[in-house]
């Protein structure tokens, strides 16, 4: 997630996260509390996270070859492609999305810190996986590095931290598998359906079936606003030269469409 550049004096900031945010409703944590309990780690498989193929009728946003189906995100400063190298994105300048829009589906992403990174907390290995351009799952070294719960990787940020840390070292592939379904709105643009996240990582099922409280926010509780049931999916650049490849979404049709 990204950073405000700037933090008032009297923020209250302790170690890696912060005290003086909301409530998280239905929990006794502010967001980004640094006191919140850090997921259990696990062992994740490396043969699990060998890349994955498309399966038949998804579409694939990045196979390795190609940058032509993302563009800068609205807002970039100086526009500009990610790096193509080795079959890898990887990240530079701003945050990218797909030219094409998307709604609920399964989202397949790999990604890879690169080896040799100094990380601590949030900085070093930070980058995002933004659902409709708004919802993220956070992507964070966590084999080596601690940071606030709600932050660590596969995290809605700043919601909901994973159930467990299944997080390889860095060098390592890793993936994301994530079952995503959409708000709904009702004509006067109140939600009717919060969005829905199940989340694989590497193998492990670290969020099942979770309701997201909102689109994603720094150090604040999000709130629901209408938009459409499909837009774009988008890859965050936090300053960090994350690499991604093998993306795909096979999106979830209406029953009778």
């Amino acid at each position: 997630m990204r950073l405000a550049l700037l933090l008032s004096p009297l923020a209250a900031f302790a170690a890696d996260g912060f005290t003086d945010t909301p409530i998280l409703p239905g929990t006794q944590w502010h967001v980004h509390d640094p006191a919140r309990p850090q997921p259990a780690k696990v062992a994740a498989g490396k043969a699990i996270c060998q890349t994955t193929p498309a399966p038949s009728g998804a579409v694939v946003v990045f196979d390795g070859k190609s940058v032509d189906g993302w563009q800068p995100a609205d807002g970039a400063k100086k526009p500009q492609l990610w790096e193509l190298k080795d079959g890898t994105m990887i990240a530079r300048g701003n945050d990218l999305r797909t030219k094409a829009a998307f709604g609920s589906g399964h989202y397949h992403v790999e990604w890879r810190i690169p080896a040799g990174r100094k990380v601590k907390g949030q900085s070093g290995g930070n980058s995002g996986v933004y659902l409709l351009s708004m919802y993220e799952i956070q992507v964070m070294e966590g084999f080596a590095n601690s940071t606030y719960a709600d932050g660590s990787a596969g995290a809605i940020y700043g919601q909901t931290p994973p159930a467990l840390n299944a997080c390889l070292p860095q060098g390592e592939w890793q993936s994301y598998d994530i079952i995503f379904t959409a708000p709904t709105f009702d004509a006067s643009g109140n939600v009717v359906n919060k969005a829905r996240i199940t989340v694989v990582h590497n193998g492990v099922t670290i969020q099942d079936n979770i309701e997201i409280l909102g689109p994603t926010v720094w150090r604040k509780l999000p709130a629901y606003k209408v938009h459409p049931e499909k837009l774009p999916l988008l890859l965050q650049f936090h300053g960090d030269p994350i690499e991604f490849r093998n993306i795909w979404v096979a999106e979830t049709k209406a029953s009778g469409k």
